[in-house]
């Protein structure tokens, strides 16, 4: 059928009205890549809006030159795959029994019931604190990972897909003397991609992205993650700490301005996220297990 001249104009109004919107989104971010990229006359005269003035590297020849910034790379890289390990079997094992009925697995209410309180009541900054201390995990990368180990909007999130899933696939295996491991491993997790994918990606930018707990657990400023690094650089640098003798070393010091670099650092920190984000987005799809089931 050809669409209507009112459809017509909704659909043009609608795309403007989108591209509006993610114009709007993306302004903040093309703002401080044009600041990164420009020299420190332009940003400190506020010359500066969403394009270059004066292109320069100078910034991010400094941050890359910092040894701190890989320091704090390696360290979030290191918790970025553990958490994304411990996170996600832990979230299966745990949505894997709840998504059973009553019947087959009798304890099932009073485990829902625990994990539902705890995304409710929480037992606060400082008892978690005085747990990872007195558990000898301060200045460890454990300290990252297994305080938040098990998030339960990502169980109930996992378990209800899971619930989606035609009973007729699992009696079927059920009858070919399947067990559940077998049925969890060659069954649900296949067809539970989208959903695995979906968490993945929260799991990714939790982790990345979160720079109070390294504020918290780590004594040692070598020990900060990417964003708690990156906090310090954003509240600390200052140009007018440069020593006359660092700029003598290296003039390249004496093109920087705090604005400028701070751009720089959030950028730095902010790319890995976007390259990684195109590659998940292809299993954000629905309907896998439609026509899984014939007959």
């Amino acid at each position: 059928m050809k669409p209507t001249k009112g459809q017509k104009i909704f659909r043009v109004f609608n795309a403007v009205l989108l591209a509006l919107l993610a114009f709007l989104c993306i302004m903040p971010i093309l703002n401080l890549l044009a600041i990164s990229f420009s020299s420190r006359n332009m940003v400190q005269a506020n010359l500066v809006k969403l394009w270059p003035k004066q292109f320069t590297i100078s910034n991010y020849h400094y941050m890359l030159n910092e040894p701190m910034f890989f320091d704090a790379l390696l360290i979030t890289v290191k918790r970025v795959l553990l958490g994304w390990a411990i996170n996600l079997a832990l979230t299966v094992l745990a949505a894997y029994p709840m998504s059973k009925s009553a019947q087959q697995f009798k304890s099932r209410k009073f485990y829902v019931g625990f994990f539902i309180i705890t995304m409710v009541f929480s037992g606060g900054m400082i008892p978690t604190y005085l747990v990872v201390s007195q558990t000898g995990l301060i200045d460890t990368i454990w300290a990252l990972v297994l305080p938040e180990a098990v998030d339960m909007f990502y169980v109930l999130l996992l378990m209800n897909f899971f619930r989606g899933i035609p009973n007729e696939i699992e009696e079927a295996a059920l009858v070919d003397s399947a067990n559940w491991f077998q049925i969890l491993v060659k069954i649900y997790l296949p067809l539970s991609l989208p959903s695995l994918a979906t968490i993945t990606l929260y799991i990714l930018v939790h982790h990345w992205n979160t720079y109070m707990d390294g504020m918290l657990y780590m004594n040692n400023y070598h020990n900060y993650p990417l964003m708690t690094y990156l906090r310090s650089v954003i509240m600390t640098f200052n140009t007018l700490e440069i020593r006359p003798d660092e700029i003598a070393a290296d003039p390249i010091l004496a093109q920087l301005t705090g604005r400028s670099t701070k751009a720089a650092a959030i950028i730095l920190c902010t790319v890995p996220l976007l390259v990684i984000y195109p590659f998940l987005q292809k299993f954000f799809v629905s309907g896998m297990v439609m026509g899984s089931v014939k007959g």
